[in-house]
């Protein structure tokens, strides 16, 4: 008797988060007043980094009309001494994203997926990231792209850093946390941090 795979469907929990994923991205690319909200983001975000001790902080590059943390990030790491900022790089699929040392001058290299790493720095552990939101529960589940990395990223890390999710209050959805899922420390919007 011989055997064959299975092929899997998709589940219906799966659907769901695609179709929701899919709402989401929709809302963020057509939010009134991005400037302002950003500059609130921002606000919010200097403010909760100031009352955190961190010293390394993880970002993200902005893709598809993320907040853009660039420019909160260099100002955290001028304002004083001894701070440092690491953005994301995929080694390969399903694995923990790697982090390498940015500052606003390092040298930038297309990664995977288009996005820009930088280019020969040192890798770094970060203390705290701030993750990018498609959208967020208010018990602070996020729902990402759907690759799993910032879980994977979280669960694999010797001491956990500070999750700070980044999104904007029209991405505020009721998602239903998964078992992989790991919930936000923080999450920031134009409204505030909670």
């Amino acid at each position: 008797m011989s055997s064959t795979p299975a092929t899997t469907a998709p589940t219906p929990a799966a659907e769901d988060r695609r179709a929701l994923r899919t709402q989401l991205l929709a809302q963020r690319a057509a939010l009134p007043a991005r400037a302002e909200a950003d500059a609130r983001i921002a606000a919010a975000l200097s403010g909760l980094l100031a009352g955190l001790a961190v010293r390394c902080l993880g970002f993200y590059w902005p893709i598809q009309q993320e907040f853009d943390a660039r420019d909160a990030v260099g100002i955290w790491l001028a304002a004083m001494p001894g701070r440092s900022a690491a953005l994301p790089s995929v080694s390969r699929p399903g694995a923990p994203l790697d982090f390498h040392l940015w500052t606003p001058d390092t040298p930038m290299a297309t990664g995977h997926y288009g996005i820009p790493v930088p280019d020969g720095t040192e890798a770094a552990t970060p203390d705290a990231l701030l993750i990018p939101c498609v959208g967020f529960s208010p018990d602070k589940f996020r729902l990402g792209y759907g690759g799993g990395f910032y879980d994977r990223t979280l669960a694999a890390m010797a001491q956990r850093p500070v999750a700070i999710g980044i999104g904007y209050e029209n991405c505020r959805a009721p998602l239903q946390a998964q078992p992989h899922d790991i919930a936000m420390d923080w999450i920031v919007t134009e409204s505030g941090a909670f």
